[in-house]
C-alpha cells in the first residue's frame, strides 16, 4: 500500500511539473492580432448576393498563422493560404495556392482599418500588380476586394468582390 501511495505521489508530482505555465505567446501582440477579424466560418457572396463559396479561417501554429481554406461554389475551385505577421519587416504576408495551379505572394499592413496586401509580378513586358483589401464592417461582415492593374496603378480592374458573412 505504501508503495502504491508513493507511485501515485510521484506520478502526480511529474504531472504537476508538466502542467507548469505555458511559454508566453510569441504572436499575441497587437500587430499579430490585427487580421483576427477574418477568423471563422464564412459564406461568401458576390455583389449580386449570389453564393461565391465558403471560407474557413483558422488560427494555427500557436496563434502565429491564419490558415485559409477556400471552396468555391460547386466545389470545383479550392485554395489555401497561410497568413502571418513578420516582425522583421513589420508586414503581413500571404502565400496563396489553389487547385488550378494559381499562386500569389502578397505583403502589406492595416491601412485605415482595412488589411491591404499586394504584390507585383511580370509576364513578358507587362507588370501586374494585385491588391486585395479586407475590410471589417460594423455588422460583422467582411468585404474582400481584389483588384489588378497593368498600367502602374492608373486604372484598376476588380477581379473579385465578396462579402463574408457567418452562416
Amino acid at each position: 500500500m505504501l508503495l502504491l501511495a508513493a507511485a501515485l505521489f510521484t506520478g502526480a508530482l511529474a504531472n504537476a511539473q508538466n502542467n507548469s505555465p505555458a511559454t508566453p505567446c510569441k504572436c499575441c501582440t497587437a500587430p499579430h492580432r490585427s487580421f483576427d477579424f477574418w477568423l471563422g466560418e464564412w459564406e461568401v457572396t458576390n455583389p449580386q448576393g449570389k453564393l461565391a463559396g465558403h471560407n474557413r479561417i483558422t488560427m494555427e501554429q500557436d496563434s502565429c498563422v491564419l490558415a485559409e481554406h477556400w471552396t468555391g461554389n460547386g466545389g470545383k475551385f479550392t485554395g489555401t493560404s497561410l497568413n502571418f505577421f513578420d516582425e522583421g519587416d513589420q508586414q503581413w504576408h500571404q502565400t496563396w495556392t489553389d487547385n488550378q495551379g494559381g499562386s500569389l505572394l502578397l505583403a502589406g499592413r492595416m491601412i485605415n482599418g482595412s488589411m491591404v496586401l499586394d504584390d507585383k509580378s511580370s509576364t513578358g513586358n507587362t507588370e501586374t500588380y494585385n491588391r486585395i483589401t479586407w475590410t471589417p464592417n460594423s455588422d460583422g461582415t467582411v468585404r474582400q476586394h481584389w483588384e489588378k492593374t497593368e498600367d502602374g496603378g492608373k486604372t484598376w480592374a476588380t477581379l473579385f468582390d465578396g462579402t463574408y458573412k457567418h452562416p
